[in-house]
């Protein structure tokens, strides 16, 4: 499967973003999706991932603020985060991986390139 991850740019703390994921090759459904991001000397952090079998999984950095969704029809995966945080600027990564499906970076084998994510205070 390839991705191409879309719709990072910048905003003011408080502000809301949503990312897309697109697919293709394969349906992103019989996958387990991710979102991870990685700021500058920092390791790759994994943030939601979306299962077909089970609720999604946040971490505690993101929960409650961040929501990861599917499109099946459109084959996109979405982040839709809001109540941004200086903190939260990074560049984001959508990931496709195989089952356990956990928020384990290495656990996911195919990744898009990326898009930023700067938030301002």
């Amino acid at each position: 499967v390839q991705l191409v991850e879309s719709g990072g740019g910048s905003v003011q703390a408080g502000g809301s973003l949503r990312l897309s994921c697109a697919g293709s090759g394969h349906n992103i459904s019989v996958f387990c999706m991710g979102w991870f991001r990685q700021a500058p000397d920092h390791e790759r952090e994994a943030i939601a991932r979306l299962s077909s079998y089970d609720p999604p999984i946040y971490a505690d950095s993101v929960k409650g603020r961040f929501t990861i969704s599917s499109d099946s029809a459109r084959n996109i995966l979405y982040l839709e985060m809001s109540s941004l945080k200086p903190e939260d600027s990074a560049m984001y990564y959508c990931g496709a991986g195989y089952f356990p499906c956990r928020l384990v970076v290495d656990e996911y084998t195919y990744w898009g390139q990326g898009t930023q994510v700067t938030v301002s205070s």
